[in-house]
């Protein structure tokens, strides 16, 4: 079938995903930032990734941190840990990426990595003329709570694009429940990251590429 917007995660379906060096180099530089020299390695894990509210005020409190104050740290050194990879060359879209030339419908970008990195990817790659909204988080400890799974930025995306028939093409289980969340359909993209990810929900659509959702989508 035919939609009237396709919507993209970033990382894992459009870019390749940052190393976890990086992640957890840049969560130590921002423990650095704030005073913190020796941080137990179990909290750089736990800020590493995947973090959540209540783990960011556990950890904050065993430093006598302003969750706050911490977070815009983290986020903006693992921002520049992702800049640094993509100038490297180590983070770059997938050979696929000239696929998005394929399609006719309006395109977006929901993504869960912070705004600044999201801005630098799309100038340096060239990738930003082909999207017509593109949400992603601001360093603050609200959007912790709106990031995927909730539904929160992929329905801006909609209001954005004035759409209600519309794909998310994610690699995250969180992806598909955003969508489904947001009352649009998910494909799910097996990057060579996820070919043997099991889903406990199921999506709308399982592709190998982005010619895959072109052929949906069109």
């Amino acid at each position: 079938m035919g939609y009237e917007a396709v919507i993209f995660d970033n990382d894992g379906v459009l870019l390749t995903l940052t190393s976890m060096d990086a992640h957890r180099d840049g969560t130590r530089e921002a423990f650095a930032r704030v005073g913190v020299t020796n941080p137990h390695p179990d909290h750089v894990e736990a800020m590493s990734i995947g973090v959540t509210v209540d783990r960011l005020e556990a950890v904050c409190a065993e430093y006598d941190l302003d969750p706050e104050a911490f977070w815009a740290a983290r986020d903006g050194a693992i921002s520049e840990a992702q800049r640094a990879e993509m100038t490297a060359g180590e983070k770059r879209p997938y050979d696929d990426i000239d696929a998005l030339d394929a399609f006719d419908t309006p395109l977006g970008v929901v993504s869960s990595n912070q705004t600044a990195t999201v801005e630098f990817a799309f100038d340096h790659f060239g990738l930003a003329p082909h999207f017509e909204t593109v949400h992603a988080r601001d360093p603050t400890v609200q959007s912790l709570e709106r990031k995927k799974p909730r539904p929160y930025y992929v329905e801006r995306a909609l209001a954005d694009l004035g759409v209600s028939e519309a794909l998310f093409v994610g690699d995250n289980e969180s992806d598909v429940r955003a969508a489904h969340a947001a009352g649009i359909d998910s494909a799910f993209i097996r990057r060579p990251h996820r070919v043997d990810t099991d889903l406990s929900v199921a999506p709308d659509y399982e592709v190998w590429g982005l010619d895959d959702v072109v052929s949906i989508a069109e």
